[in-house]
């Protein structure tokens, strides 16, 4: 269950102001008070946590402005956190002291059921098994403002290694307006070092504490916060060894293959005597259409890796256009960079642009006993020598040794993507498009931090006696002090006792790491945001073997699928939002022919803008951190009084609802004709077992299927599966 505090900051304040007043279990008639989801604004929200040593302090503070023209008016309440076990809470409304206390689960359950049944609104359904703070609250005047602050605090406990915390961001509930200002702030401090630190749901920025591994501040802000996102998720772990390894899995059910997480950290730093020695190349294109500001950056670019190296490297700078000059006729020592990027610094841009003997003369120099990169930039199409991509691919395979990683850059649109991403795929490496807005030095300077110090190369890792399949990325190369990986996939069976071995070379000897103790869950349960992100990896690891090596209607079979399955969105994936009858079988069809066109385009441009916004979209899929976002779409409620009316974020079930998308947990429902459906449900196939909401039957079967609530909880009309039996919530006929 997710959490989702702020749902009912002010869900109680609004829908109890609506007419009613809610006072401890009782609800008492209020006259007079008339209150519209949209007169309340919430004018910002600020969350401060601490978290030392597992006991994490949450202090809100947020400001409501009522600009309705009526009161209101209700009762706070606050549902916790699952599992969340309050020692200190204090609560404030305009600096005032208020009065609060925590209800015990069994307690908070009778008050949810209560308002469920009261107001027709399903919304707190997902909150049944936790406890909650309540409180009552003073009227909020027309034109006046709230000001609310809470501070309460919890231990979190360590699962698998990894501390978990969770802030709810959830705001449909109180108002369909954003949150005008936002921001979340964590600072956490340990008694043991702090290895991975990973947000599934938010892009934080996290600083490191200085000259201690056992602290870090992690933040985001944001303006105009809309409803709907996914709560504010961040884990970290406590280090236990040299490369910390952390596992995650997530099953929906015992009758169906799971899906894991593991996080590899190096050491954030290590002693300049432990890097692993490199060679670096940099490969630079100096044809004319590099001239002016492109090639000023990619000078720059090149001096701030020469003046990077560790001691121990070595380096060379092959520069191309018609022909090739090198720097120097082999690897230099580190002690001469600085000439070197004088010599780069002394150049002018002229030529075609002849790519293939660029990177053959750079793959020449290549020692086989270090770990080699080839830093490659270009602005244009190959136009001299060799052209063609398959031709050139071949003789760059012919020439690379098997310790050889490139890195290829593009700048601006006039760059053959299918040519640089093939480069990125067959030698280990990544493809960086900078537009024209963006600066190349940057860019370049980007990479090249994270992949400064090598601690381990040709990474390889063995599961034990676990059936893994379907990883992404598809292999691990070299491990850099500092970068975290995130790996995912799939697993078949369970394992409660898993063995982790991750092997790879340190100066050319051999080295293992071994991890026992962890486990695949054999059970439903653990984190569903995997599974979305496994979705979001495969999803576009297949756009880009479409585009890479041609259409071909398998994939577009297991796009259209996981896309539907997983609400994952893209341009060539909007079937979701365009088809009402994507659940049956003809709608699927219609979507696979839609995908099949676009693949056509896409898979045959390799050049200009559109081209690199596909490649780049695609690349930053199956790289992705965190699971792609649903797209949200708001209700469009009718203007007829009385008929199709919004209550507390649910839509009633006879408005006229665009099509929406959102998951729970990790199932996808979209929104048709004002019915949530399961999308694993399908319409002409499959019966439903019907339950008319708010009946007795629908009370009994959430107390015999409580993992129903989280489902219910999307409104008066939604279709669930679970373990193949379709669940169909009806409106009651009152």
């Amino acid at each position: 269950m997710k959490p989702r505090l702020l749902t009912l900051i002010a869900c109680i304040v609004l829908m109890l102001g609506t007419i009613p007043v809610f006072a401890q279990r009782d609800i008492v008639p209020q006259p007079g008070v008339f209150t519209d989801p949209s007169w309340l604004k919430i004018d910002y929200q600020k969350i401060d946590v601490k978290i030392d040593n597992q006991i994490a302090t949450t202090n809100i503070d947020m400001q409501f402005t009522n600009e309705g023209p009526a009161l209101a008016e209700g009762t706070f309440l606050f549902p916790l956190p699952q599992g969340a076990t309050v020692s200190e809470l204090v609560m404030y409304i305009n600096g005032v002291a208020i009065e609060a206390r925590v209800l015990p689960a069994d307690d908070a359950r009778g008050v949810y059921n209560e308002i469920v049944r009261q107001y027709r609104d399903p919304a707190l359904l997902e909150y049944i098994g936790t406890s909650a703070i309540q409180a009552n609250v003073f009227p909020i005047p027309p034109g006046e403002s709230r000001r609310i602050e809470i501070a309460y605090t919890q231990v979190l406990e360590i699962d698998n290694g990894l501390i978990h915390y969770i802030f709810p961001m959830n705001t449909n509930a109180v108002t369909p307006r954003p949150i005008e200002q936002m921001n979340i702030r964590l600072d956490v401090v340990s008694n043991d070092p702090i290895s991975n630190i990973y947000s599934p749901s938010h892009r934080v920025a996290v600083v490191r504490g200085r000259n201690t591994d056992s602290a870090f501040v992690a933040s985001w802000e944001a303006t105009n916060v809309l409803s709907g996102g996914d709560d504010f998720s961040l884990y970290y772990a406590i280090a236990n060894d040299t490369i910390s390894v952390n596992l995650l899995s997530y099953r929906e059910s015992a009758n169906q293959d799971g899906f894991f997480m593991l996080l590899v950290q190096p050491p954030l730093s290590v002693p300049e005597e432990q890097v692993l020695p490199k060679d670096v190349i940099v490969v630079l294109d100096q044809s004319g259409s590099m001239d002016g500001v492109k090639w000023t950056q990619a000078q720059q670019a090149t001096r701030y890796v020469l003046e990077n190296l560790n001691p121990r490297d070595r380096f060379n700078v092959v520069v191309f256009s018609s022909g090739v000059r090198v720097y120097a006729d082999g690897l230099q020592p580190q002690s001469q960079a600085r000439d070197a990027a004088s010599w780069v610094d002394g150049l002018f841009p002229e030529g075609g642009t002849n790519i293939e003997l660029a990177l053959s003369t750079a793959l020449e120099s290549v020692d086989g006993d270090r770990a080699s990169t080839i830093l490659f930039l270009t602005d244009g199409l190959a136009t001299e020598g060799i052209t063609f991509t398959d031709d050139i691919l071949k003789s760059l395979s012919a020439k690379a040794r098997a310790n050889t990683r490139i890195f290829t850059f593009g700048v601006g649109d006039d760059v053959d993507t299918l040519l640089l991403d093939s480069i990125a795929r067959d030698f280990r490496g990544t493809t960086a498009y900078v537009r024209p807005s963006q600066r190349v030095d940057e860019s370049v300077a980007s990479l090249y931090n994270k992949i400064s110090a090598p601690v381990l190369t040709d990474v390889a890792l063995d599961f034990g006696g676990a059936r893994v399949e379907l990883m992404y990325p598809n292999a691990l190369t070299d491990l850099f002090a500092g970068e975290q990986i995130t790996l995912v996939g799939r697993y078949r069976e369970g394992v409660n006792n898993l063995t982790i071995t991750l092997s790879g070379s340190i100066g050319g000897v051999q080295t293992q790491y071994v991890y026992d103790g962890l486990s695949f869950r054999n059970n439903a349960g653990g984190e569903p945001f995997i599974a979305r992100l496994w979705a979001t990896r495969r999803i576009g690891d297949l756009l880009n073997t479409i585009r890479l090596n041609g259409e071909n209607p398998e994939l577009i079979d297991s796009i259209v699928s996981l896309s539907v399955r997983y609400g994952i969105i893209t341009p060539y994936t909007s079937f979701l939002i365009d088809e009402n009858d994507i659940l049956t079988q003809g709608g699927m069809e219609r979507a696979r022919d839609e995908v099949g066109q676009s693949a056509a385009s896409f898979s045959s441009n390799n050049t200009g803008r559109q081209a690199v916004d596909d490649a780049d979209m695609m690349n930053s899929m199956n790289m992705a951190e965190a699971p792609a976002a649903p797209m949200m779409m708001m209700p469009m409620p009718t203007q007829t009084a009385g008929v199709g009316n919004t209550i507390g974020g649910n839509t009633a079930p006879n408005a006229p609802v665009q099509n929406a998308i959102t998951t729970v947990n990790a199932k996808t429902f979209i929104n048709i004709n004002g019915v949530w459906n399961d999308t694993t449900f399908r319409a002409d196939t499959m019966q439903t077992v019907k339950v008319e909401f708010l009946s007795d039957e629908y009370f009994d079967l959430l107390m015999q299927m409580p993992e129903l609530a989280d489902y219910f909880a999307l409104g008066q009309a939604v279709i669930v599966v679970i373990d193949g039996v379709a669940y169909e919530v009806v409106p009651s006929e009152a």
